[in-house]
């Protein structure tokens, strides 16, 4: 007999080509991060060139990862993304508790982070300062995230045609800020002095929680991944867009830190949450705070529909695999989404975002999924041995090097951040492995249909 969930799960059609996967996996990417974490990192690494560095060797990490998971995206083309690498080489356990951290602390986080960088840039474009509107800014978020939450449900194509609309608006502004930095900064005290190499040395462990707020901003590569099992020929446009888009990513972060340390002396950087903003005013005033502030709003709303649009794939999939409540599978009747599955991630961000700093949702985001990415990635090497019968249309370039650079990234990044901060990062892997206790009490003995 077939279940309703069983009905509903078949209906998600393959609609999106590979434009949209590449806009979906630039959208996802391209959002709070390059706009935001600059100051930060400024903070923890207070060097130019090793902040520049920092940048660049998350790209090298994150490109890595995405040449690793678009040989899994393309043997394992199914809604679902990670949970489902996760679930084939390494069992339901740990697809479960990719799924159970989704809900209880990942993509809340995530939608958050995005909605709260939104709102910051969404009150400077009207003249706002938003450390002075902290609630109003908590409330701007809140709603933004019910937006995007209503537009995915409203349809996969048109909340594919709002982020590859942003998409294309957010990547060009950032490479005008870099054009306009280089051509008329001079004029606006930017030097090539600012790159100067700072006395002193960089704490090793600020290093690496520099790392941490870089890989935020990189993290998106692969989330196309989520929405696989809605993507035209997915062997071919899985790994090209997901190449295609980190390579464009990983050069436009490193230009636009370049510009922004022009303009700029890093300590000024340090100081400057809103660096987008400030940056464009050094160059042209009130109005170019306002120009800047609008596209950031428009990239940073972009990036939380990309969000929306891919995320809630995994709650879908899970609940189709048995291992979530079955009513979370269901697809809308008449536009043909995972409704319930967007709700409920819009829900929980409201919560996070209302009660968490960015700061601390950027950092709880980054420690909560990334040691599944490199659990997934280790994984690669599991399923080259025990199924070596998977299609295969592309395989990473490298292997079994680039894999393993990728893995060792990560344990480096959840070594230093217990090292660095034991407390929160304790209290982070203790609240996934909560869900142990959940699947075997609630789950284990429920089978796939």
């Amino acid at each position: 007999m077939q279940t309703g969930a069983q009905h509903d799960t078949a209906q998600l059609a393959r609609r999106l080509g590979f434009w949209s996967a590449v806009g979906i996996v630039i959208g996802v990417t391209i959002g709070s991060g390059i706009f935001r974490t600059p100051a930060v990192i400024a903070g923890r690494v207070p060097d130019p060139m090793l902040m520049l560095a920092v940048w660049l060797l998350g790209g090298v990490i994150s490109l890595c990862g995405a040449l690793s998971v678009a040989e899994l995206a393309a043997a394992l083309p199914q809604t679902g993304g990670w949970y489902i690498y996760l679930r084939e080489s390494w069992g339901r356990l740990a697809g479960f508790l990719f799924g159970w951290a989704e809900l209880v602390l990942i993509r809340a986080s995530a939608t958050g982070a995005i909605s709260t960088v939104f709102s910051e840039y969404f009150l400077r474009s009207l003249g706002y300062d938003p450390s002075a509107y902290e609630r109003a800014t908590d409330y701007v978020a809140a709603l933004t995230i019910v937006a995007a939450a209503a537009v995915n449900i409203r349809g996969v194509q048109l909340g594919a045609a709002v982020a590859g609309a942003s998409t294309l608006a957010k990547f060009s502004a950032l490479a005008a800020l870099v054009v306009l930095s280089a051509a008329l900064g001079a004029g606006a005290g930017a030097s090539g002095a600012h790159f100067t190499a700072a006395a002193g040395s960089v704490d090793a462990g600020l290093f690496g929680l520099a790392l941490i707020s870089v890989l935020w901003a990189y993290d998106g590569f692969a989330d196309v991944s989520f929405a696989a099992g809605e993507v035209t020929r997915p062997g071919r446009n899985l790994p090209r867009a997901i190449i295609a888009g980190t390579l464009a990513i990983a050069a436009l972060y490193l230009a636009a830190n370049a510009a922004y340390l022009y303009v700029s002396p890093i300590e000024q950087v340090a100081t400057s949450p809103l660096v987008a903003a400030d940056t464009m005013q050094a160059i042209f005033g009130p109005g170019g705070v306002a120009l800047v502030s609008v596209v950031v709003a428009i990239s940073t709303f972009g990036a939380l529909m990309s969000v929306m649009l891919t995320a809630p794939r995994v709650f879908f999939a899970m609940a189709a695999d048995g291992l979530f409540f079955r009513r979370v599978a269901a697809v809308h009747p008449r536009y043909g989404t995972p409704y319930v599955a967007i709700a409920l991630a819009a829900a929980l961000g409201v919560v996070f975002v209302l009660t968490r700093t960015f700061e601390q949702l950027a950092d709880t985001f980054v420690l909560s999924i990334w040691p599944f990415y490199g659990l997934a990635i280790a994984g690669l090497y599991r399923l080259r041995r025990t199924r070596p019968e998977l299609p295969r249309p592309f395989s990473v370039p490298g292997y079994p090097l680039l894999p393993g650079i990728f893995v060792a990234a990560v344990v480096y990044l959840v070594a230093n951040a217990l090292v660095s901060d034991p407390v929160w990062t304790g209290l982070t892997f203790l609240i996934i492995l909560a869900g142990v206790p959940v699947y075997y009490a609630a789950f284990r003995s429920v089978r796939s249909p």
